[in-house]
């Protein structure tokens, strides 16, 4: 017969492991009380540019938040290309703001990797702390624990399946998820936080990283969807900024990215020991997709047990000297074009954007029109060029359809990854380089390789599509 202890000890037991669960940790973590272990952040710009100023603000913003909850330099290691802050277009040289309000996020930015020294195989070789594979920069490494919690945030442009980099090759979402794979493997971390800003976020993750490595992500779109730059340009009367405007001076450019910006922002002004991963994606979703016009969804991958973690454990704690001016998130604006640009169309932004406050008759506004007509050309070539390829494998009425079918959620964005990193370099060899905007086709090749079309079918055709 069972006695009453026994039951008892059973009934606690229970409700320990409910506790347990509900607050994301495994029972054994709540027993063993694991030694608190360092804090560690990777922090990425993947662009360069004036026009993609905003990613360089998010990162710099995302270091003063790192720093400011205690984390040393030591532990924070930043990829920035470094050409905004003294960059001649900067109305303010040295300094870079990521909101309206102007505080310089620049200031005491470590330079760790920049110019061409940020690149996909620096990026790799740091997360999984092979120094010697680093080439250039300050050679510092992740160069964790097992006891230790990391921190990643990427900002950048992307499309399906691929996120860039300013030098070198892309980054594609299948080895990204293998290199995460080998940090796991070699029992360096706890937990690992990555949150990621570009188009199509979603696909870099989706289908691809399995349950178990004890990493949760956020991404600031689904695998099919832009994400969005925000404090863009200037309001007018018949498209105001709801709540503040960039100043003037920092025409047709977006100063922060709408993700980066709303878990920023969210951090700057939370508790950080009292507030969750999950309450953070809570707000950050809610903020970024306020109007989907202008928004998007955020999405999560991973172990989303890790989310139950405080904000403190990855980002350190709030600082009480610390005060970065912030947004309200009810003063974002839902419905205004001038704050909210999707991250493709920014340099049409700034090119527009520019055309518009040049002088009539002046050369600056002449040089703008014809570089606005070139990009606009060029993207109407890359469009039609993959037309075509569609029309002449597939056929004319179903080259479109096969192009841009979406696969359902939890389905990785192609089969064979080597076919689609090879069929990319086919079309290029081709129909030239894809820009930041041409990049939104690598869905069109994926399904291209998902439907077993052949390499030499691949470059006869994509040599005829793009030979006119």
């Amino acid at each position: 017969m069972i006695s009453r202890y026994n039951i008892v000890g059973v009934f606690f037991l229970v409700l320990v492991s409910i506790f347990v669960n509900i607050e994301g940790r495994s029972i054994s973590q709540f027993l063993t009380q694991k030694t608190k272990g360092t804090k560690w952040a990777v922090l990425i710009a993947g662009s360069a540019g004036w026009t993609n100023y905003r990613h360089q603000a998010d990162v710099c913003h995302a270091y003063q938040i790192m720093k400011a909850g205690g984390l040393k330099d030591e532990n924070i290691i930043v990829f920035m290309y470094d050409d905004i802050a003294n960059n001649t277009e900067n109305p303010k040289p040295g300094v870079i703001i990521n909101n309206p309000h102007g505080h310089d996020v620049y200031k005491g930015v470590p330079k760790d990797y920049v110019g061409d020294d940020v690149n996909a195989k620096n990026f790799f070789n740091v997360i999984l702390a092979n120094k010697s594979g680093v080439v250039g920069g300050s050679g510092k490494v992740l160069k964790s624990g097992p006891n230790d919690h990391i921190f990643i945030y990427y900002a950048d442009h992307g499309g399906p399946g691929v996120i860039e980099m300013p030098s070198g090759e892309l980054v594609f979402a299948y080895d990204l998820v293998n290199v995460l794979k080998k940090k796991h493997a070699s029992g360096t971390y706890d937990r690992l936080v990555f949150y990621l800003e570009t188009c199509e976020s979603g696909s870099m993750f989706d289908g691809l990283l399995p349950k178990g490595l004890n990493i949760y992500v956020m991404t600031a779109s689904k695998p099919d969807e832009d994400s969005y730059g925000t404090y863009c340009g200037e309001g007018t009367p018949n498209i105001p900024c709801l709540g503040q405007c960039p100043p003037r001076e920092f025409h047709g450019i977006c100063l922060g990215d709408l993700f980066s910006v709303a878990w920023m922002e969210d951090s700057d002004v939370q508790d950080r020991k009292t507030n969750s991963l999950h309450g953070q994606y809570i707000r950050v979703a809610k903020r970024t997709a306020a109007n989907l016009t202008y928004g998007s969804h955020v999405k999560e991958y991973g172990d989303k047990v890790v989310s139950f973690d405080p904000l403190a454990a990855f980002m350190g704690e709030t600082s009480k000297n610390h005060c970065h001016d912030s947004v309200d998130a009810k003063l974002f604006s839902t419905s205004s074009s001038s704050r909210n640009v999707d991250q493709r169309s920014t340099e049409l932004f700034y090119l527009f954007t520019k055309h518009k406050n040049a002088p009539e008759g002046s050369y600056e506004k002449y040089e703008a029109r014809v570089k606005l007509n070139e990009v606009m050309l060029k993207r109407s070539q890359v469009d039609n060029n993959v037309k075509h390829l569609g029309e002449l494998l597939f056929g004319v009425e179903k080259g479109n359809e096969v192009l841009h079918s979406v696969r359902p959620a939890g389905q990785p964005l192609v089969d064979n990854w080597d076919c689609l990193k090879s069929y990319v370099k086919i079309f290029e060899a081709h129909c030239g380089r894809l820009t930041t905007y041409g990049r939104k086709h690598v869905r069109g090749i994926a399904n291209i390789c998902n439907a077993g079309i052949t390499s030499e079918k691949m470059a006869a055709m994509s040599a005829q599509a793009c030979s006119s």
